[in-house]
């Protein structure tokens, strides 16, 4: 059976070589997942930030207010 290194907490071990791919997988995934959770933080930022300078931000009982009909 193949064998491979990998590091956890800066120590090297000897492990099976689908030990080694399963754990490089599981750091990739939370990098991922990291990296999806960081754009979407800055993407929100950059749309809450443009639509507070534009005063286009409302509560919800403005926007409540704005759609009804005066009679």
């Amino acid at each position: 059976m193949s064998k491979d290194v990998i590091n956890v907490h800066g120590e090297e071990k000897v492990v099976r070589e689908d030990t080694a791919k399963a754990y490089r997988g599981v750091n990739w995934a939370f990098l991922s997942i990291g990296g999806f959770i960081l754009i979407v933080a800055i993407v929100a930022l950059i749309f809450f930030l443009g639509a507070a300078r534009d005063g286009s931000i409302k509560t919800p009982a403005q926007a409540a207010n704005s759609n009804s009909v005066a009679r």
